[in-house]
């Protein structure tokens, strides 16, 4: 039942029922559960605040997986990869920076990106833990005090549409599939690009192409090539020319889309 109490075989309680699998309406014995953890430090804050109160750390994650964790030279599926850090948040206070890989977490292992919010979020506000990264390939720790997570309201304004080409003044240059070129005020324009915005942009995809089978499309902004912030397409070549000395098989990218949302991106090479 939705709200009872989940026990185990010697009658412990160790969650609280949220929801079944129906598809008649009737039970199939198939339920969910939030584990008693959870429940048990969401009670506690209740009852101590009259609200719930999560933590925030102020990065913006994604997984990784074979591609990336092979340009990293990590190993492949472990921990969670900082795409971008929050102005002013206590990541960025800390020095925690983009392309970090968050192995641990106050002593815990991180095994995935899933885990790492809901650590930070049980972790006391004003709390200072250890964070365990690994960046190009060294190991460091930092030491960040834990923020409160306040909700915010979504102030970014929806995406314009992309045009599928767009006059360039300069002749773009093709690298791994990708039509490249500088940032121009005739491009801001007309990708609708804000002036803080700094890299190169993709005015041109080829079909079925390593680079559009990772998603990448018209008007997306590399920002960073293996790691090192780029501004001409010279500077995407010269990356890239570097990576395929050092026998990676792909080149992480880190680009920037329409809505401003930042992400890595390996596209091989080889």
């Amino acid at each position: 039942n939705s709200g009872g109490p989940l026990f185990n075989m010697d009658g412990e309680v160790i969650g609280v029922n949220t929801a079944i699998i129906s598809p008649t309406g009737g039970s199939i014995g198939i339920g969910f559960a939030i584990p008693s953890d959870t429940a048990t430090n969401v009670i506690d804050q209740l009852r101590r605040y009259g609200e719930t109160r999560r933590g925030w750390l102020g990065v913006h994650l994604q997984s990784i997986g074979d591609d990336i964790a092979e340009t990293l030279g990590v190993p492949s599926g472990k921990g969670a990869l900082v795409a971008a850090v929050s102005p002013d948040s206590p990541a960025a206070k800390a020095g925690l920076e983009p392309g970090d890989l968050i192995v641990t977490f106050d002593g815990r292992d991180v095994q995935s990106m899933r885990g790492l919010p809901r650590l930070v979020a049980q972790t006391p506000i004003g709390k200072s833990v250890e964070v365990g990264v690994v960046r190009r390939g060294e190991k460091k720790s930092i030491e960040v005090a834990i923020g409160r997570l306040v909700d915010e309201e979504d102030t970014m304004s929806s995406p314009a549409d992309i045009p599928e080409a767009a006059p360039d003044p300069q002749e773009p240059r093709t690298l791994i599939g990708l039509s490249l070129a500088t940032l121009s005020d005739e491009l801001r324009r007309t990708y609708k690009i804000g002036d803080k915005v700094k890299g190169v942009i993709v005015t041109d995809v080829e079909p079925d192409s390593k680079a559009a089978e990772k998603n990448i499309k018209t008007g997306d902004v590399i920002v960073e090539v293996a790691q090192d912030a780029v501004s001409t397409p010279e500077d995407v070549a010269r990356s890239i020319d570097k990576v395929k000395k050092s026998g990676r098989r792909a080149v992480l990218l880190r680009i920037e889309d329409a809505k401003g949302d930042l992400r890595f991106v390996a596209v091989p090479i080889g």
